[in-house]
């Protein structure tokens, strides 16, 4: 009698878990939307991967998070992402996206609206601009590093509102 009852309840406690984080998901969506998909979905579903004996010459661009094992060459701009470069990565590019990770080889300019994690392996030939950066011992860099706030100007001051950028640009044509 208890074995019938132990296996319906077990099928129901995964359901009843999910359909209540579907509706607070949901209903906090406005203030943590980038919160409740990052762990779900960035991690397994929406992210490519470039494996160890591709090689890739041009402009990488897209709309999911990216792991290279493999060779890139050119440019990468996935500025709303997280890119990472594995331990056989090979990187010679410029990147462009909202967190980057280096395991690998980086030859290039990284440019992060959020932050870049350089690890033990890691090995970094390039300038860096970030609003966060952690290099880990053992790790090689070589370069700059530029600290900057969401929003600023590579000057360092704020940037100016939408409006006021539109009337200047409307100024310098007159």
């Amino acid at each position: 009698m208890w074995k019938p009852t132990n296996q319906p309840t077990t099928p129901a406690r995964p359901g009843e878990p999910e359909r209540p984080a579907m509706p607070t998901a949901t209903t906090p969506a406005v203030s943590e939307p980038a919160t409740a998909p990052r762990p779900v979905t960035t991690t397994t579903a929406d992210q490519a991967t470039i494996g160890k004996s591709l090689v890739i010459k041009g402009e990488v661009t897209g709309s999911e998070s990216l792991y290279i094992d493999g060779r890139v060459e050119g440019s990468i701009n996935l500025s709303g992402n997280r890119v990472t470069v594995g331990r056989n990565g090979v990187v010679s590019a410029n990147i462009n996206a909202r967190e980057i990770v280096v395991l690998g080889k980086v030859r290039g300019n990284l440019t992060a609206s959020d932050r870049v994690d350089i690890r033990s392996d890691g090995s970094l030939t390039g300038d860096v601009v970030a609003a966060r950066i952690s290099i880990e011992d053992g790790a090689f860099f070589k370069g700059g590093i530029d600290i900057r706030k969401a929003g600023q100007k590579a000057n360092g001051e704020e940037a100016k509102p939408a409006t006021a950028t539109s009337e200047t640009a409307t100024a310098a044509r007159a």
